[in-house]
């Protein structure tokens, strides 16, 4: 049987099928997912939608010849998320070319259960490449919204561009999700990625919300249970704007730390009191559970995230799962943040993905990362920014050199990575990245020590966070204040750094042509107002060949 992690790698080159095929393909087992009570309503705006599909479809991990397609159905009234109740439910699945399913080329069925939750996972193949579809579930004369997803190109199609969605850091509690509206009423994107911290852990009022919980999430403690893992799960999957995003196009998604606990690594987290919340192992397995059941993601090597797409001769994308077998964070700053025998990538991994990035024949290496890999020396900052930057970062607050929780306490990892890049000469990779709560423009270079003199190996792009606290929001001073004075700090003292805005909330558009790949900044006009503008903030590109990212005055 082909491996979990092989069946993800891009299929190999091929001819386009010929125009007979199946319409009937089979799925994917369903899947089970949450339990326990989901307290959230369906918020009014998305009352459209059949109660029956209250959590929304969705679609992700695209293949040539294939995609994901995820849904839970609500049979009756009271089997709600982790009921365990409700009769068992036949759900049907059609996939077409068209909106208006005149050309229907896929359908299919599988039975919900209680016992999964009534959730349901469909691994639809046979698809032609580089192609929009629409589908729908349907289940007791019900259907459920109609949704859109694209097929990744074949493996040797000569794709003249490519056109991502990027976000992260997404909390419930500090606002509402408009930037995931604004990327679903684009229309113009292949996919979106989303770089971790789908959901957050914490309890009601307990993680950064500027002092004030704008919308309460379900269950209102911790989570720390399956039963808690699924609730939240399903709190999410009712957010209308997080439902049309899912609507507009398939998802590429990793995890980060808090769809476990914060700072979490292999054998525990900072949040996480071994005995008084449990065993970690058992917490950490019920994380992972309910994130595969909860999301349209096939697992690779079993229990993780980290896999490979390919989206024709333009671009591959290496995803990397940076929690299952990281060593503990340093404590601080020291030396041990350099000793080899501490990783954040585990040496299967490493090995994985420094194979994956030789062997690529794309012209674009892209690699999804949830925590920032360039280095990051905080600088001179005053005291009353150095004790905020600390508490977003979760570490010390006096005499911070770095972020231990990223690749900078993980020093050996990079070491080897970077110059595996250099002595094999592999150019062009582009690092996507979130966590940070900020948006940053860098050149990842050989030694930070020396920039620019010495050379850059690669760049970077860091996305900033959807609602979770930034700097402006923990110091609670007006947007802009704190970026006024912290970036030109930040920049003197990292000099591959070439912006960073530590003040503002969005996401960003990854453009890629052959020429050049391009992020878009763009930002939400306020995080609590369900009605959030959005607008184009600044655009950082890196040229074919040059492993520097420079300033693109327009955006694509």
């Amino acid at each position: 049987m082909t491996s979990p992690l092989r069946s993800v790698e891009a299929a190999p080159a091929r001819k386009s099928p010929a125009p007979s095929r199946r319409t009937v393909v089979k799925a994917a087992a369903a899947t089970a997912v949450l339990a326990g009570p989901l307290a959230s309503a369906l918020p009014a705006r998305a009352a459209t939608a059949a109660p029956v599909f209250r959590h929304g479809v969705a679609s992700g991990d695209p293949l040539p010849d294939g995609v994901l397609l995820w849904t839970r159905v609500t049979p009756v009234p009271e089997a709600v998320p982790g009921s365990g109740v409700g009769p068992d439910t036949e759900v049907g699945w059609v996939v077409a070319r068209d909106k208006a399913f005149t050309s229907v080329v896929a359908t299919g069925s599988t039975t919900a259960t209680a016992a999964t939750d009534h959730t349901v996972k469909a691994d639809i193949r046979g698809l032609q490449p580089g192609t929009d579809y629409w589908f729908r579930f349907t289940s007791g004369g019900a259907d459920s919204p109609v949704a859109r997803t694209r097929t990744a190109p074949a493996a040797d199609a000569a794709v003249t561009s490519l056109r991502f969605g990027v976000v992260s850091c997404a909390n419930w509690e500090a606002g509402h999700f408009s930037a995931y509206r604004h990327l679903a009423a684009r229309g113009d994107l292949d996919a979106w990625l989303h770089l971790g911290d789908y959901i957050y852990e914490y309890g009601n009022g307990e993680y950064g919300t500027r002092g004030t919980v704008v919308r309460p999430h379900s269950p209102a403690h911790e989570i720390l249970t399956l039963a808690d893992y699924r609730v939240r799960h399903a709190t999410y999957k009712t957010d209308p704007d997080l439902q049309a995003l899912h609507l507009a196009a398939p998802v590429v998604a990793i995890w980060d730390d808090h769809e476990f606990a914060d700072n979490a690594w292999s054998g525990g987290a900072g949040n996480h009191t071994e005995g008084a919340e449990g065993a970690w192992a058992v917490r950490q397995a019920a994380a992972k559970q309910a994130y595969f059941e909860w999301m349209p993601v096939r697992p690779a090597v079993a229990g993780t995230t980290y896999r490979r797409l390919r989206f024709g001769k333009l671009a591959d994308l290496s995803l990397l799962d940076l929690r299952s077998f990281r060593s503990q964070q340093a404590a601080t700053a020291s030396g041990s943040v350099d000793d080899p025998d501490r990783t954040l990538t585990g040496r299967a991994q490493l090995d994985w993905l420094k194979a994956g990035l030789k062997a690529s024949d794309t012209k674009w290496r892209l690699v999804g990362n949830s925590v920032m890999v360039s280095p990051f020396a905080v600088g001179a900052l005053s005291a009353d920014l150095l004790r905020p930057l600390a508490k977003l970062l979760g570490l010390p607050q006096e005499g911070i050199a770095l972020n231990t929780d990223q690749w900078d306490g993980y020093t050996d990892d990079r070491r080897e990575l970077l110059a595996h890049l250099k002595a094999n000469a592999i150019g062009n990779t582009v690092f996507l990245t979130g966590d940070i709560h900020m948006a940053w423009a860098n050149d990842v270079p050989h030694d930070a020590g020396t920039y620019p003199l010495s050379a850059s190996a690669a760049t970077e792009f860091v996305v900033t966070s959807l609602t979770s606290d930034n700097l402006d929001d923990i110091v609670k001073v007006p947007e802009g204040t704190v970026s006024a004075v912290a970036a030109p700090v930040i920049q003197a003292a990292n000099r591959h750094v070439h912006w960073v805005d530590t003040d503002r909330h969005g996401y960003g558009v990854l453009d890629i042509t052959a020429e050049r790949a391009q992020m878009d900044y763009y930002v939400v006009s306020d995080r609590t107002d369900p009605n959030a503008t959005s607008a184009w903030a600044r655009s950082y590109r890196t040229r074919s060949g040059t492993q520097k990212v420079e300033r693109s005055y327009t955006p694509v």
